[in-house]
């Protein structure tokens, strides 16, 4: 038939082209072999037993569908802007119970199969796993402590002892795995208010194949991050202090990723939330702390989460469409809160300026993994948040209708944090049960206090409400934030050994104005060699380039014998 007819004259084409091309431009190879396997070629209702569903990835504005898992992972920021989703939530109702006793690594496998399907072999996604968490000082990973009335998910026991390490350490390793595999490098490029960078730093440093260039605003993180950040001489590593804020250095990624040319040419993959990957796997933790409280799987759970950039609530948000029991989800956000505006008001603006405050890691004015979920609450209509993205990028605000906004309350809850909450929080909180927070988990709790009259049943932790849990996600350890604690304690948070170490460190790093081209041209003076890729051939080139050869022969053959016919 017609369609069968294409697809195999489509196929056809996606061998003799990167055959031919590979003489001048090896890397094109590996582009031509993915069309040749794309998942798409197979949709023609002619080509029968084409098996379980696929997991591919989209754009949010609609112009880039159907990458894979790996694409996905490399591409970071979409083509045209957007951010990349799967094309379905998975759906584990009627499997996640059975995952109650798997360990972290174990669990984080069950979920990232869900979204990696095939593309990495099962044993080879499994020692990945295993191999991200062995650097974690607490058995559990992520361990959780009860502290009163609620429950204190420690997300703070990694490298560098913030929530970031457990998707870093995942995506380092993931980063890695594609590169040697394909003999190709990359260039991360990534921004943070604080832990990003470092987490992504300990993740990276030292890879293979990979150059890392992490942009942090000069004078708005904490000593210690940026100790963390700047004491890591590894060649590979690269920190720029630019002179502005968050926002600065997160919209000069974003317009590093949207200059195609660029991309295309130092290879540029991200470690920021706007990376997928990030997101599925602290999915992870919200399942595991699940079978911590409730071994018999049969309670429901709340989470109040720190949120800035929007990634981890985010990852809560497809847990709960997953399956999990999940009540309710609070956006805690401090001074800096555009969320909390949004769902009070419906309305997503901008105030122009990033405050200061004591979480540092939450001061943004522009959240960037929101549009995913403005994705979903427009219904998946790619076309209206394309709309509404550049209204915004214009206007620096957009508007919900009132049915969107009462589903957008329906999904979370928020609450604002101020400095004199947050130091109040931090004080109270260790004076009544001896428990230091950092500023950032401080809002976490003091969000749960404000709104825990709007939680319907009421939620807490004692004995009328046995089958359900309030956590507060602890994202970074107190001791990263010596100051804030001490002016709200006057006692010093015990420094972890990982942490007092740095002291006196040599430390290396740029200081920049806050211009894309300023940025680019460091870039361009720092890699090496952006096209090492490009001139690697390998045996996966030389065998494709003889099969096209041959398939060349046999079709003018062919040809030559229909001539003469």
């Amino acid at each position: 038939s017609l369609p069968l007819a294409g697809t195999i004259a489509v196929r056809s084409l996606a061998v003799l082209i990167p055959v031919a091309s590979t003489l001048f431009y090896p890397r094109s190879f590996a582009t031509g072999l993915r069309l040749f396997n794309h998942p798409r070629l197979y949709t023609t209702s002619n080509v029968s037993n084409a098996g379980p569903r696929k997991m591919l990835f989209r754009s949010t504005r609609g112009n880039f569908l159907d990458m894979t898992f790996e694409e996905a992972v490399f591409e970071g920021l979409a083509p045209d802007g957007g951010l990349l989703v799967p094309h379905f939530i998975p759906d584990v109702s009627k499997e996640w119970r059975s995952w109650k006793d798997q360990a972290f690594h174990e669990l984080a496998y069950s979920i990232a199969s869900k979204f990696v399907g095939d593309e990495i072999p099962k044993e080879d996604l499994k020692a990945l796993m295993e191999k991200s968490y062995k650097s974690f000082t607490h058995e559990d990973v992520v361990p959780v402590r009860t502290v009163g009335d609620l429950e204190i998910m420690e997300l703070f026991h990694g490298p560098t002892f913030a929530f970031k390490d457990v998707a870093l350490q995942a995506l380092g390793n993931l980063f890695e795995y594609f590169l040697l595999r394909n003999n190709k490098r990359i260039t991360v490029v990534g921004a943070t208010s604080g832990d990003t960078g470092s987490a992504a730093i300990a993740g990276l440093s030292g890879k293979k194949n990979v150059e890392c260039f992490i942009l942090f605003p000069e004078g708005r993180v904490s000593p210690i991050q940026q100790l963390q950040m700047t004491s890591v001489l590894d060649d590979n590593v690269h920190c720029i202090a630019v002179q502005g804020t968050f926002d600065d250095c997160q919209t000069i990624v974003k317009n590093l990723f949207c200059d195609l040319n660029f991309k295309k040419t130092y290879s540029l993959g991200a470690v920021n939330s706007i990376n997928f990957a990030r997101i599925m796997f602290q999915i992870t933790y919200y399942f595991y702390t699940y079978f911590k409280k409730f071994p018999d799987c049969d309670g429901t759970m709340s989470f109040s989460v720190p949120t800035g950039n929007y990634g981890d609530i985010l990852a809560g948000y497809y847990a709960k469409r997953m399956g999990l029991p999940v009540q309710h989800l609070i956006v805690a956000t401090n001074e800096n809160d555009i969320l909390n505006r949004f769902f009070s008001t419906g309305e997503y603006s901008t105030r122009g300026i990033v405050l200061q405050t004591s979480s540092p890691s939450m001061d943004i004015g522009i959240s960037s993994n929101f549009e995913r979920y403005l994705f979903y609450l427009f219904g998946l209509d790619n076309k209206r948040l394309s709309m509404e993205m550049k209204a915004f990028r214009d206007q620096g605000r957009l508007r919900v209708d009132e049915v969107q906004l009462k589903k957008a309350k329906f999904d979370f809850l928020a609450a604002c944090c101020t400095e004199a909450q947050t130091k109040e929080t931090i004080a109270k909180f260790h004076k009544e049960h001896n428990y230091m927070l950092d500023p950032h988990t401080a809002c976490g709790v003091n969000a749960v206090h404000q709104l825990r009259h709007k939680m319907l049943p009421p939620c807490s932790n004692d004995a009328n409400t046995a089958k359900h849990y309030m956590v507060v996600l602890a994202t970074a350890h107190p001791a990263k934030f010596s100051s804030a604690v001490v002016a709200a304690t006057g006692i010093e948070a015990e420094m972890p050994e990982g942490l007092a170490r740095l002291a006196g460190s040599q430390v290396r790093f740029t200081v920049l104005a806050p211009k894309l081209e300023t940025i680019k041209e460091f870039i361009k003076c720092t890699v090496p060699d952006p096209t090492g890729s490009r001139n690697v051939y390998t045996m996966k080139h030389y065998f494709g380039l003889v099969t096209g050869a041959a398939a060349c022969v046999a079709v003018g053959v062919a040809l030559g014998k229909n001539m003469k016919a």
